[in-house]
């Protein structure tokens, strides 16, 4: 069993030079509630309420000008931070836009940018969705500049930073060509954080075309591990033919539970996944990837795969990775789930399934806090407004690090390399905040 000091210990890994941070650590998770960082104070500007000591600054906000003569666009979602130097880093950002939003965004495309979009609409301009970059001085606490990074795509939702200094961003749409857009949608896009402008807009095919949320890489196999927004979802892995030259194609597997093939995880009708217990793991073949009837999925079912409740954010830690599950648990408020390749067989446990809203609900995008303690974004439009940041100690106990004060959801949590520095984005309108405090110290965990 894994103790509370090798959870805390964690390890770092680099990219980019040594600069590009990645917290691994092993936890355990269940649903109780500690102090955390103390009680939430109310934010005088109506933002963002935190505990005493953390303070945050809005370092981008929707239509602020950017440096390539567009405006920031809306629906900022996951988002990865890049080291480029001992002072600046890249945030890399996600906007999850539909075609039907290119009228929100009054933008003057120039003849360069058009070249460079993925996909237009039958009035030729790109669609609205993508990423755009932020160049961000820590020791300055400044923009130096923002810029899209990819555009023409469409509900860029999550995604996640390689070992080798780059952001996966992901669709998730399958759209399908037709007189409204030009191509097919639901992929995998690659950004790297050394850009300075548009990239070319290359879909990673071989990871399969389906309604993707997020993805993490292994940094010792090279393996890509993905997540699926959808009700009957599965947990998927891409096996590049050559490590980090994910273009060159390879191997897009989805995970099966051994001896209990097509297993329920969400316990919406059953409680079929139990806590506590390690089921063994197998991963089945996938064809046809690209899908072009949306039935991936429902294939994969067939050949044993297991279901998921909408899976979301995911991170990798030492030896092990974990992932929500938005809507996963008798009550649907939300799983977290653990798959561990510590030992000869990986295993898949089940760490979080929530019984109430105040301790955990809708988990979202996540990420490793310098304190060890994992934090998620939630993700639940409610009424009255009740997002919050979510931080998870290693014995299990849930706790407030912030709340949202307008109807909008976090999103794209992540760390600067030093750890001084977590960056969040709130959804829409668009605000991207640099939030800075004691983040290695929590004042109760139990």
């Amino acid at each position: 069993m894994l103790t509370r000091r090798q959870f805390n210990k964690g390890i770092l890994s680099t990219a980019l030079g040594g600069l590009a941070l990645q917290l691994h650590h092993p936890f355990a998770i269940a649903g109780s509630k500690s102090t955390g960082f103390g009680e939430l104070l109310k934010d005088p500007e109506g933002v963002l309420d935190l505990p005493a000591g953390f303070s945050y600054r809005v370092i981008s906000k929707l239509a602020d000008a950017m440096t390539d003569g567009l405006s920031v666009p809306d629906r900022a979602d996951g988002m990865g931070c890049i080291g480029l130097d001992q002072d600046r880093v890249a945030l890399i950002r996600n906007h999850e836009l539909q075609p039907k939003h290119n009228k929100e965004w009054p933008v003057t495309f120039n003849d360069k940018q058009i070249s460079h979009a993925y996909d237009v609409d039958a009035q030729g301009r790109p669609l609205a969705g993508g990423t755009s970059t932020i160049i961000y001085n820590i020791k300055s606490g400044k923009v130096e500049q923002q810029f899209m990074s990819l555009l023409g795509t469409i509900r860029n939702c999550a995604g996640g930073i390689t070992p080798w200094g780059s952001w996966l961003t992901c669709e998730e749409s399958v759209d399908r060509a037709s007189d409204k857009i030009g191509q097919d949608h639901g992929y995998v896009f690659e950004v790297p954080a050394t850009a300075t402008g548009l990239v070319d807009p290359n879909p990673i095919k071989a990871m399969g075309r389906f309604n993707h949320e997020a993805a993490c890489v292994d940094p010792a196999t090279g393996i890509v591990y993905l997540t699926e927004d959808r009700n009957d979802s599965l947990f998927y892995r891409f096996i590049p033919d050559k490590p980090r030259l994910l273009h060159e194609g390879g191997k897009l597997q989805a995970l099966v539970i051994k001896q209990k093939p097509q297993f329920d995880s969400r316990n919406w009708h059953d409680s079929q996944m139990s806590k506590g217990i390690d089921y063994s793991c197998d991963w089945v073949d996938l064809d046809d990837v690209e899908s072009p009837l949306d039935d991936l999925r429902q294939r994969g079912y067939q050949k044993g795969a297991a279901l998921f409740a909408r899976g979301e954010g995911i991170i990798f830690g030492e030896g092990e990775l974990y992932f929500c599950c938005t809507s996963g648990g008798a009550k649907k408020l939300g799983q977290i789930m653990r798959y561990s390749l510590k030992g000869d067989t990986p295993t898949l446990s089940l760490f979080l399934e929530s019984e109430h809203p105040s301790s955990f609900n809708f988990g979202d995008n996540l990420c490793i806090a310098p304190n060890g303690h994992l934090v998620v974004c939630e993700d639940q439009y409610s009424d009255p407004v009740d997002n919050h940041l979510k931080g998870i100690t290693p014995s299990g106990k849930t706790y407030d690090i912030a709340k949202i004060r307008w109807q909008t959801e976090p999103a794209g949590a992540c760390f600067s390399p030093d750890g001084s520095t977590m960056f969040v984005n709130l959804y829409s309108p668009t605000m991207t905040l640099a939030i800075t405090g004691p983040w290695d110290r929590v004042k109760s965990v139990g």
